[in-house]
């Protein structure tokens, strides 16, 4: 059922947030290798080795749910156009 006569925008990957949070991770896991952990620590953050890990694991995990969404978009996109059709 479709409630308006406006084309379907296409899925763009650049809208989805997953990606855009990715790589602000992605950058600071970069910042933390090249300045170390205590330009990348939260103030009063416990004090641990390895802080750009967790960021770039974090950027990963992001990366993938951005994948995920992006295609699960596209997939739900082209069914409504093969409906309309």
């Amino acid at each position: 059922m479709v409630l308006s006569n406006k084309p379907l925008p296409k899925p763009a990957a650049w809208k989805n947030t997953y990606f855009w949070i990715s790589g602000v991770l992605l950058l600071l896991a970069i910042v933390g290798i090249v300045g170390g952990d205590p330009v990348i620590r939260d103030p009063g953050q416990r004090k641990e080795s390895g802080l750009w890990l967790i960021y770039l694991g974090a950027s990963v995990v992001m990366l993938v749910n951005g994948v995920l969404s992006h295609r699960q978009t596209v997939q739900h996109y082209n069914e409504i156009l093969d409906k309309q059709n």
